[in-house]
């Protein structure tokens, strides 16, 4: 007998916090079809592994027959969610927000049903002036409640929360309620980060249904919790920055080797979330071979991103290079132009392993930094030119610099 829908996402880590546990445990669980939504706010011109955690859900949801909604918040990202943050987020123009939002739509289209429907909340929030949101949405919200919230604490704590950031809940919520009228949507999804902004639109739903003298009606929020590893820390974040899921700014090897080096503690959890094995082989997997358990991990994860031959191409880059066999032509590369000479510090920030000289000649000194296959052990050293290296930073980073 298949595993009910709810059971399986709580039993796999889906689960975080939810608005109406026993409601929404009902719907999920049953053969009743229900519209849902989930939010992505194009700040970036891709999508990162976060992210992909949240398209996870989705397309559970899908797979189950549920009608999903990806809102893509070309009004919202004008704003910036102040959500964690201590600084409030770089304005962007509207020109780059709409090269964003195609960016990421294109990239979502991959992980969701073809039949997916994909909305830009500027196409209704534009249409408002400031004063009828003022008085349609905002009217209901209390500044005392808001200033309490989560998702302005550390912008409170920092001095900093401005009046425009104040502005993101209500247009969230707003969302919700919008998709609920015009497209019958009655569950939102997110991260755990998103909690205080899904419930304030449950919130908003109930007050403009009092206020229209409905009060029957309800919708309801289900987050899942961050992506964490075992010792509380945020996944995502590699020597380079983002973990993102567009290979050309994280390379399928980069993206395979970040998780075959994540702690072993993490490997079942990795698994339950990002592939489809059954529980009871994934613990036996993890009990008895870890090694192996976190082989199939990354590569199942990388598969998912990046297709099977991308996965494979890595699990055959990483063989060559830690294991003395394999293909090394997928090993991350990149073109320079270079002089007959060049100072280490400077060949090591031109092909970008480093940001800055200070960091570089740090690793150097701490016997971190390898080219073709030598100890890098003077700072001063000058690099001749030639037309390919092979430079290590670290036990795990290797590229491969091409020179023009």
């Amino acid at each position: 007998m298949a595993q009910k829908l709810f059971d399986m996402l709580n039993e796999r880590g889906f689960v975080k916090d939810m608005t109406h546990p026993e409601q929404i445990k009902e719907l999920l669980n049953g053969d009743k079809k229900i519209a849902f939504y989930l939010g992505i706010d194009p700040t970036a011109d891709s999508l990162h592994i976060g992210h992909f955690f949240a398209l996870r859900m989705f397309r559970h949801l899908q797979n189950a027959g549920h009608r999903g909604i990806l809102l893509i918040g070309g009004a919202t990202s004008m704003v910036g969610d102040p959500t964690g943050k201590s600084d409030m987020r770089k304005m962007l123009t509207r020109e780059q927000v709409e090269h964003n939002l195609n960016e990421v739509k294109t990239l979502a289209r991959r992980f969701v049903l073809p039949e997916t429907e994909i909305v830009n909340n500027a196409d209704w929030m534009d249409k408002f002036t400031y004063v009828d949101f003022m008085r349609t949405a905002c009217v209901h919200f209390n500044v005392s409640v808001m200033l309490a919230s989560e998702a302005y604490a550390r912008r409170r704590e920092n001095g900093g929360l401005t009046f425009l950031e104040m502005g993101y809940m209500p247009m969230q919520a707003y969302d919700f309620v919008h998709l609920h009228n015009t497209k019958g949507c009655i569950l939102e999804i997110g991260g755990s980060d998103q909690w205080g902004n899904i419930v304030a639109g449950t919130e908003l739903f109930r007050k403009m249904n009092i206020e229209n003298g409905n009060e029957k009606s309800e919708i309801y929020g289900l987050t899942s919790p961050l992506l964490m590893t075992a010792d509380g820390k945020k996944m995502g974040k590699t020597e380079k920055g983002t973990l993102w899921v567009a290979r050309d700014k994280t390379t399928p090897f980069d993206f395979y080797q970040y998780f075959y080096n994540t702690g072993d503690e993490n490997t079942e959890m990795l698994l339950a979330l990002f592939t489809d094995i059954p529980m009871d082989e994934i613990k036996e997997m993890c009990k008895s071979d870890i090694i192996s358990a976190k082989k199939r991990m990354a590569f199942e994860i990388t598969k998912l991103i990046h297709g099977e031959e991308l996965a494979q191409q890595a699990v055959d880059t990483a063989a060559a290079l830690f294991g003395g066999g394999g293909d090394m032509q997928n090993v991350p590369s990149v073109e320079i132009e270079m002089p007959e000479q060049m100072g280490a510090l400077d060949f090591l920030c031109a092909v970008g392993l480093f940001d800055t000289k200070s960091d570089a000649r740090r690793m150097i000194e701490q016997g971190g930094v390898q080219i073709d296959g030598e100890k890098l052990t003077d700072w001063r050293v000058v690099i001749a030119k030639k037309p390919e290296f092979m430079v290590q930073r670290g036990k795990k980073t290797h590229l491969k610099v091409i020179v023009k």
